[in-house]
C-alpha cells in the first residue's frame, strides 16, 4: 500500500521533500557554528633560523653549472613540527585498519 501512496499520493511527497530540505538546512546551520570553534593549522611556518646560508645552497643548486643565472629567494619555509607529527600519528591509526594502503592528510584543524 505504501508503493501505491508513494506513486501516486502528491502531497505526501510534498511534505517529505519539505522535510529533508528543512533537515539539510539544520545541518549546514549546525556545521556552520562548528566551524568557527576550529582553526585550521598551517603545514609550513616561516624560518626563523640563518636565511642567509639557506637561501645560497637553494640558488646553488637551482643554478648547477649555468654562471649566467640568477635567483630571488623571497620566503623561506619550514615543515611545521606540530603538523608533521599530528598526520604521523593519524596515518598510522589509519594504516592499523589496512595496513597495506597509503594516506595523505590534507587539513589539520586544531580548537581554539
Amino acid at each position: 500500500m505504501g508503493f501505491w501512496s508513494r506513486l501516486f499520493g502528491k502531497e505526501q511527497t510534498d511534505t517529505t521533500q519539505r522535510q529533508v530540505v528543512s533537515q539539510n538546512n539544520a545541518v549546514a546551520h549546525k556545521t556552520q557554528t562548528d566551524n568557527d570553534q576550529w582553526e585550521e593549522l598551517p603545514f609550513f611556518i616561516p624560518n626563523e633560523d640563518d636565511n642567509e646560508l639557506i637561501s645560497v645552497i637553494a640558488t646553488s643548486i637551482a643554478a648547477g653549472n649555468k654562471e649566467g643565472s640568477s635567483f630571488v629567494v623571497k620566503k623561506i619555509m619550514k615543515k611545521n613540527p606540530e603538523t608533521q607529527l599530528v598526520a604521523i600519528i593519524a596515518a598510522s591509526i589509519a594504516a592499523g585498519v589496512a595496513p597495506d594502503s597509503q594516506f595523505i592528510v590534507k587539513k589539520i584543524y586544531q580548537r581554539k
